[in-house]
């Protein structure tokens, strides 16, 4: 298809405000192209993380081509992007590279140190010692004084030393994954860092930090992840203080125009509708955010809907496995507090995704739903919600283009 249709294949963003629909189960990009119709923002429509792919038994490829083949099935002739999300490995990278994507988020959350904030001064002072870049990154920084948005930041000893403990063996892979791409990939294209996954927010310092390291290393990025305050959790709204978080992000973006006018992304974007007018105003246009889990949801909405048997057989696994499942995701549920499906007629199921907590048991047990399978081999729950989905395909692209919508018109795109 893309030898003779060539605006079948993605292409680059570059500093354009951007919107990514990451698609679980690959059949949803006509109902996501449908969402962006007549707005004012760069589609990027597969997108997925190698987490999610090994839950969903998919890879590069065939995500790729369930959004060609939705572009295809959509007559969609604009432009869009591919992101290979969260990649840690530079085998990754290639792989995607070869397949035709367009964008790449690394991840370096393995080098991040996440635990320097709760080591003894002492300690701090042995591991940075022992840095060989410790003088050349003093004589960069130490004393160094930026005037931004009106505020005043400088890097004295204690935080220079802290910031450096945490994010510069991630700035270096980071760099590694950037110059092996620039070597590998022949033509343009998109380079996000992703530093959202710590505990503890990202500093106005860390954030200048992170920025020059990569500039000063030949990193070309066009978007950076930061860590936010508040609470970002899968599948519902922010929890936090909108107007806290909207006035350091003022700060971070201020940050990213000085040093660049690069995009700042918002991970874990789905249905955190309460930010997302501050997100948009603040940053002024130059942004990304990214969403994946809430067009699943849909799709499990209308399951429910439709097919409520195969709903409660589904409910029910995900309890069974929810306990494993949440050991790699920030969330917190309470599995208590949502109703005994017993106690729920089958025209009541729908309003499960309506609760943050039933809602976050299922957006998180998707890779357990989607690959498990009985003693033959065959699957339990996938085959039957395709069925289904394919059955009221209408439905379907009707409820992930909706809410889709309520997204990006709360970005005011």
């Amino acid at each position: 298809l893309r030898q003779f249709f060539p605006h079948l294949s993605p292409s680059p963003c570059g500093r354009r405000t951007s919107f990514g629909t990451g698609d679980r189960l690959g059949i949803a990009t006509p109902a996501h192209i449908r969402a962006f119709e007549g707005k004012r923002i760069f589609p990027v429509l597969a997108q997925q993380s190698v987490r999610e792919m090994s839950r969903t038994e998919r890879d590069w490829q065939k995500v790729l081509d369930d959004a060609i083949w939705g572009c295809f099935e959509a007559g969609y002739r604009g432009p869009f992007g591919a992101d290979a999300d969260h990649v840690k490995r530079t085998e990754d990278l290639r792989e995607a590279v070869d397949c035709g994507y367009t964008m790449f988020t690394v991840d370096p959350s393995d080098f991040v140190r996440d635990d320097v904030p709760r080591l003894s001064e002492q300690e701090k002072d042995k591991l940075y010692s022992s840095l060989k870049e410790r003088e050349e990154l003093e004589k960069l920084y130490l004393g160094k004084r930026y005037l931004i948005a009106g505020k005043s930041l400088r890097f004295d000893q204690k935080s220079l030393k802290e910031v450096v403990l945490i994010y510069l063996k991630a700035i270096r892979h980071v760099v590694d994954c950037y110059r092996f791409l620039d070597d590998y990939k022949k033509g343009e294209f998109d380079f996000e860092v992703s530093v959202d996954e710590t505990s503890t927010p990202t500093s106005p310092l860390a954030h200048i930090f992170i920025a020059q390291e990569l500039q000063r290393n030949g990193v070309n990025f066009h978007n950076l992840a930061l860590r936010f305050t508040g609470d970002w959790q899968k599948g519902i709204d922010y929890i936090g203080d909108v107007k806290k978080f909207a006035d350091e992000l003022s700060l971070h973006s201020a940050i990213a125009k000085m040093f660049g006018g690069y995009k700042l992304s918002l991970h874990s974007g789905s249905d955190k509708l309460s930010v997302y007018p501050a997100f948009s105003q603040r940053t002024e246009g130059l942004f990304h955010i990214k969403t994946a889990g809430t067009s699943y949801l849909q799709a499990m909405r209308v399951i429910a809907r439709k097919e409520p048997p195969l709903y409660r057989e589904v409910h029910r696994f995900a309890l069974e496995r929810f306990e494993k499942d949440k050991a790699s995701y920030h969330v917190s549920t309470d599995l208590s507090r949502i109703p005994d499906l017993d106690s729920l007629a089958d025209e009541d199921l729908e309003a499960l995704f309506d609760k943050p907590d039933s809602r976050q048991l299922i957006h998180i047990t998707y890779g357990s739903v989607l690959s498990a399978k009985d003693r033959y081999g065959k699957f339990l729950f996938r085959e039957r919600i395709y069925r289904t989905l394919f059955k009221n395909e209408d439905e379907h692209y009707k409820e992930v283009s909706t809410h889709i919508r309520k997204h990006l018109d709360l970005l005011g795109v």
